[in-house]
């Protein structure tokens, strides 16, 4: 064991340059494979058909919410129209009821007037006797 030398700041410098040199050299061949670049290019492919597809869904949204906030304008118009319609029934049937009304309470008048004024007459003839 005594021949076991140490190596030097130096020699480690070196060879950790060596091998970070054989590193990117390796990087550099990798890189420069064909193959490598033609799945990159199809990567590449997928990711731009992605992008359209995620437009044309957004797009697609887009147009559906837009027929959504149409129906419910419509629903809420038509919701409006039968509620004024609505209203406006009411509006007639208590002007009708309230006519009905009328036209009892002046027929009951008459009815009570008539046997006031019966009563009247009685009276009269029974006070003249005639």
């Amino acid at each position: 064991m005594s021949n076991f030398k140490t190596p030097d700041i130096l020699e480690r410098r070196n060879s950790a340059a060596a091998i970070k040199k054989a590193m990117l050299e390796k990087f550099k061949a990798a890189s420069a494979d064909p193959a490598l670049e033609q799945q990159r290019a199809q990567r590449q492919a997928i990711n731009e058909a992605r992008l359209v597809r995620a437009a044309e869904r957004e797009a697609a949204k887009k147009v559906r919410e837009a027929e959504l906030a149409r129906e419910a304008a419509l629903a809420a118009e038509r919701e409006a129209q039968a509620q004024r319609e609505a209203a406006e029934a009411e509006a007639r049937l208590a002007a009708e009821k309230a006519e009905q009304k009328a036209a009892l309470e002046a027929e009951q008048k008459a009815a009570r007037d008539a046997r006031y004024a019966a009563r009247k007459s009685a009276k009269k003839v029974r006070r003249r006797g005639f």
